[in-house]
């Protein structure tokens, strides 16, 4: 593993929007369907200056646009593992929202045994594995349908379904991101011995409480509930109260 983390810059899959030189943590933050690294980018701004957000970016979009987004699970955990690895040189901790919740749980089975293991997972605004896929599949819906169901489930600028070149550059990203989160498989496994939260809004029909509660199962360590008022994008409204108890159960 390389020592020289202080020195290092952002790479092509982690943008580090504030970058910080000898971190007491590192946060790695993965992105819903279709989202990028610049969703967490005002977060660098209200995180404590020890702690070293690090985005993690996705095939398929931003600066990233011209290589075809993931389609299988596998082959993606593979490349992300191997691209984090030099950036665990300092504790870590993964925050992922929907897709990423699965995306951090997976690489953290992956990591257990085999290296540092994260201090904890967040896992925002995702039923439990084992309870996955829990909704009904969106990524083969035809175009109309489709676009109805983004919009019903938020996070995306309304004004954004208006720009029709938006839409033919990201609408391909989405689905192949859905295609990935509701084709997922959970497979039996020991618990992650590192410590589990699970986020949520109230009000998400995609993760219901019970849902989120159902993490628990999934780590011989400790595991927290939190509950926000909001939908699937709860954070969006309540940043600074979500960013607050994050950093509360780092633990550090």
């Amino acid at each position: 593993m390389s020592g020289s983390g202080a020195h290092r810059e952002s790479s092509a899959w982690v943008v580090r929007p504030r970058p910080v030189a000898a971190p007491r943590l590192r946060l790695f933050c993965l992105p819903h369907a279709g989202g990028g690294p610049a969703i967490f980018h005002r977060w660098a701004r209200v995180l404590p200056p020890q702690l070293d957000l690090c985005a993690v970016h996705l095939p398929g979009r931003g600066a990233r646009v011209d290589e075809p987004a993931h389609t299988r699970l596998s082959p993606l955990l593979a490349e992300l593992e191997a691209a984090l690895r030099p950036w665990l040189d300092a504790p870590f901790a993964f925050f992922g929202h929907s897709l990423g919740a699965v995306l951090g749980f997976e690489l953290a089975r992956r990591l257990q045994g085999q290296g540092p293991a994260p201090r904890r997972l967040f896992a925002s605004a995702c039923a439990a594995p084992h309870l996955l896929p829990a909704n009904r599949r969106l990524h083969d819906l035809p175009r109309a349908e489709f676009l109805d169901a983004l919009r019903a489930m938020g996070g995306t600028p309304p004004q954004l379904f208006a720009e029709q070149g938006w839409l033919d550059q990201m609408l391909p990203v989405v689905r192949a991101d859905l295609t990935l989160f509701e084709t997922y498989a959970y497979e039996e496994g020991p618990p992650l011995r590192c410590a589990i939260t699970a986020l949520g809004g109230r009000a998400d029909t995609r993760a219901s409480p019970s849902q989120l509660q159902a993490w628990a199962a999934h780590t011989g360590a400790d595991f927290r509930l939190r509950l926000f008022a909001g939908g699937h994008f709860y954070w969006q409204e309540a940043q600074d109260e979500v960013l607050a108890a994050v950093v509360q159960d780092l633990d550090w």
